[in-house]
């Protein structure tokens, strides 16, 4: 069974220009980042800077309004 992906973690590949764009970015593997259930707290900001997406829409349980 294929795993679905959060919203926020497709939109944050999306905005970043694809999966390997993301993946470069945070100097992860695209694996890993297919991977990912929520971006991991050490990354946030990183994938905000590449993607456009809020921090507080990616983990608002660590960046809350």
């Amino acid at each position: 069974m294929k795993k679905m992906r959060s919203p926020e973690i497709q939109e944050a590949i999306d905005g970043a220009g694809g999966l390997s764009a993301l993946a470069r970015g945070v100097e992860r593997t695209p694996s890993t980042v297919c991977e990912w259930r929520r971006v991991p707290a050490e990354l946030v900001l990183r994938v905000e800077g590449l993607s456009g997406i809020s921090r507080t829409r990616l983990r608002p349980d660590l960046y809350p309004l």
